[in-house]
């Protein structure tokens, strides 16, 4: 049965990717929509409070300087909130806040929902007041609209010709905020509600158990932040147990709508990109290379989960590895939900994948250390799998010797720099936190009951999710630590902003460049032979880079001395 769901899932993401992606277009363009009547004065409105000239473009390198101020002003207002939290008014009773707000775990919060990372070392009922929790509502939907912006003005850069500009970053964030985000994640809430998610202002429930102890059950506005967490492909979640939690993921139904969130704008925008560069072929080839990618790593989560743990094979017990996952939900819907969001910026999770066997383990990681090439996040998955088809491409017309065109662009000395920049930079940034982290006191302290390999593991798995804004983690890591807090900041600034600015300038140069006449001399694109060299790249690009490091981790784990 949890094969037919995967089938059901990635064909309900495929076919929706059309409708949604053709609305994301009409919203980049800024073309006439059913919505226009009530929200056009609404977008005028703030247009004037703000003195944005909506017919005024920008540059790549004002697009990215905008973007950038406007994550840091977003993190430096939920920082100053996180840090005056006690002042707040409303619930829930200091007595149930446990957990103290320190200076640089309010730093690394704030960051880390800035870019929609939303790496959570704190558990969140024992941490946060009411309002701390809207605050962090509130950022969901903002960098959500900052990353969709980020794409749309990537995906102008293919369609433009000898343009010097590349969009408004502040009409391209309004429009996001205003045509898709809060139309879509107010749906979303309400149905979360009409599937028993809560939504309130309560003060904490204490009951009395059968066994006659206290329990005290956490509430508050659970619904407003479970949509979009996933809508926006930020992750996190109101309670410590993220979608475990019953309150927040109730049903093997909210749990699939959750997932049809984290993916279907993301596979949108690859056919926003196809219409608006009128390639809507190479479009769907970008989508199938990442539908292949999802059911090998799918496919291999899911046998290793299912396998009976070899610790256990005395007892003669039939089922495969149950720790850590919630009944629920199951093997199988577990592994979706891993894979899913492992594949994008979105670090939701129903199971702890820290009990995952080093099989399980390695697919998750993997798809983080590629950096979201498989639907990734709201906006920045574009750049992230185009990214690797124009090093397909320039490889691929070097390998036969053409001119290096994709989509209509030349790829030529100049956007080579900024791709191999882009490529290199994930190895580079997780590679040396790792090694800083394995050789230093402060970072070996905080591993936890799992030595050797499980522990590199931990770290690698720490720094991979970080840098590609996931916020996933294994849980076996003491992460509220100075060192971590800190460090873990610099790999979500530099998979957030240091991988956008790459991606924007980028953006820039091909938006000034004439669009290439297609001749016998160009390399296709839409074919599956390059479907074919893609896939080859990314996997080879992955194993050039990472495959020392994964041997030292989940692959040393298959093979214990």
């Amino acid at each position: 049965m949890s094969w037919l769901e995967d089938t059901a899932f990635l064909a309900t993401v495929l076919t929706l990717a059309y409708p949604f992606g053709s609305y994301l277009t009409r919203i980049c363009e800024r073309r006439r929509t059913l919505l226009d009547p009530v929200l056009r004065p609404v977008e005028s409105a703030l247009y004037r409070l703000f003195g944005v000239n909506a017919d005024q473009e920008m540059s790549a390198a004002i697009y990215a300087g905008c973007f950038v101020l406007f994550g840091a002003g977003c993190a430096l207002l939920l920082f100053l909130a996180l840090m005056l939290q006690r002042s707040l008014p409303g619930g829930p009773a200091d007595a149930y806040l446990t957990t103290s707000m320190t200076a640089d775990l309010a730093a690394n919060t704030a960051v880390s929902f800035a870019t929609t990372t939303t790496w959570q070392a704190y558990g969140a009922e024992h941490t946060l007041r009411y309002l701390s929790q809207l605050g962090l509502v509130a950022q969901n939907f903002l960098a959500a609209a900052g990353g969709l912006a980020v794409g749309f003005a990537f995906i102008r850069g293919f369609a433009r010709q000898s343009s010097p500009t590349i969009g408004n970053f502040w009409v391209d964030l309004v429009r996001a905020l205003l045509w898709v985000l809060l139309p879509l994640g107010l749906m979303g809430s309400l149905l979360l509600i009409s599937q028993g998610v809560p939504l309130n202002m309560s003060p904490y429930t204490l009951a009395h158990t059968l066994e006659g102890r206290t329990q005290v059950i956490a509430q508050g506005p659970v619904a407003a932040l479970e949509f979009i967490k996933n809508l926006g492909t930020n992750g996190g979640g109101f309670f410590n147990a993220n979608g475990a939690h019953p309150f927040a993921n109730p049903s093997p139904l909210t749990n699939f709508i959750g997932m049809l969130a984290i993916c279907v704008l993301p596979a949108g925008l690859m056919i926003t990109l196809g219409q608006l560069t009128q390639r809507v072929r190479a479009s769907w080839l970008l989508l199938s290379v990442m539908a292949v990618l999802f059911i090998g790593g799918l496919a291999v989560c899911d046998r290793a989960e299912r396998a009976p743990p070899p610790q256990l094979a005395d007892l003669h017990l039939v089922g495969g590895n149950m720790e850590g996952k919630e009944v629920r939900f199951g093997i199988g819907e577990s592994a979706l939900t891993t894979i899913v969001t492992a594949n994008t910026s979105t670090g939701s999770f129903n199971a702890m994948q820290d009990s995952y066997r080093p099989l399980g383990v390695l697919p998750p990681l993997v798809f983080l250390l590629l950096g979201g090439v498989v639907f990734g996040g709201l906006g920045t998955g574009v750049y992230s799998i185009v990214m690797m088809a124009l090093l397909a491409a320039f490889l691929g017309a070097l390998m036969i010797g053409r001119s290096p065109e994709y989509l209509g662009k030349k790829v030529t000395i100049g956007e080579t720099r900024w791709i191999a920049l882009y490529v290199l930079a994930t190895p580079l940034v997780v590679l040396l936190l790792t090694a800083v982290a394995v050789l230093t006191p402060a970072g070996r302290a905080a591993v936890g009951s799992n030595p050797g390999a499980r522990s590199f593991t931990e770290i690698l798995f720490t720094y991979a999710s970080c840098m590609a804004n996931n916020g996933l983690s294994l849980g076996g890591l003491e992460a509220d630590t100075p060192f971590y807090n800190v460090t873990t900041v610099l790999a979500m600034l530099a998979g957030r902003y240091g991988l956008a600015i790459v991606a924007i300038v980028a953006a820039g140069r091909f938006a000034a460049q004439r669009r290439v006449v297609t001749s016998s001399g160009t390399l296709p694109v839409d074919t599956p032979t390059f479907g074919l060299l893609l896939l080859g790249t990314i996997l080879l690009a992955g194993a050039l880079s990472f495959l020392a490091a994964l041997a030292m981790g989940p692959i040393a784990e298959l093979f214990p001395p």
